[in-house]
């Protein structure tokens, strides 16, 4: 049985959850969520809490169980709590900043570059705008755009400039070791 799969999702209060068919809809505070599930899975709403169970024992649904049961637990948190990933700037000169909810990165590049939030994302630039965050209910839609905003200068490993997640360790590697005698 799966470790992940077999835990109960406990439903917070103020949280409403609903299954129909293979689709789960997950009202909260912060938003609405709704998701397709695997046909084969099955998921039920007992008291306070979400149980998922899988048919047998083959390999597809030993699978599909614990993504399954990640994938619910994910949508609860996102709307009660929500997610946030944390970025920093670092570069001389590279700055952060917000103008009407889109995002203006000045890293490096001959123009501003900047990134507009898909419905259900916003940005909050931190004073000095060396650092910001990505807030949202869709733990994978917050991933991605963060991961996106990364890719629009990774950092690099000789002098550590970039967009990063904050904490993030970058690998340095040494320069050029010169003339020796």
């Amino acid at each position: 049985m799966s470790r992940i799969g077999k835990a109960p999702i406990p439903i917070p209060s103020g949280v409403e959850v609903k299954i129909e068919k293979n689709r789960v809809t997950v009202k909260g505070p912060k938003g609405e969520l709704a998701r397709e599930l695997p046909k084969a899975i099955q998921v039920r709403v007992e008291g306070n809490q979400v149980l998922v169970t899988r048919p047998s024992d083959h390999y597809t649904h030993r699978s599909l169980h614990g993504l399954t049961r990640a994938l619910v637990a994910n949508m609860v948190t996102g709307v009660s709590a929500g997610y946030t990933k944390r970025m920093e700037i670092q570069g001389v000169g590279w700055r952060t900043d917000l103008q009407g909810g889109t995002l203006v990165l000045l890293v490096g590049y001959s123009h501003p570059v900047e990134i507009v939030p898909p419905p259900g994302i916003t940005f909050e630039v931190d004073k000095g705008g060396r650092t910001f965050a990505v807030h949202g209910i869709d733990k994978e839609l917050v991933g991605e755009i963060a991961a996106r905003i990364r890719r629009v200068r990774p950092p690099e490993p000789y002098k550590g400039k970039g967009i990063r997640y904050l904490g993030e360790q970058i690998r340095r590697k040494a320069g050029k070791a010169g003339k020796i005698g």
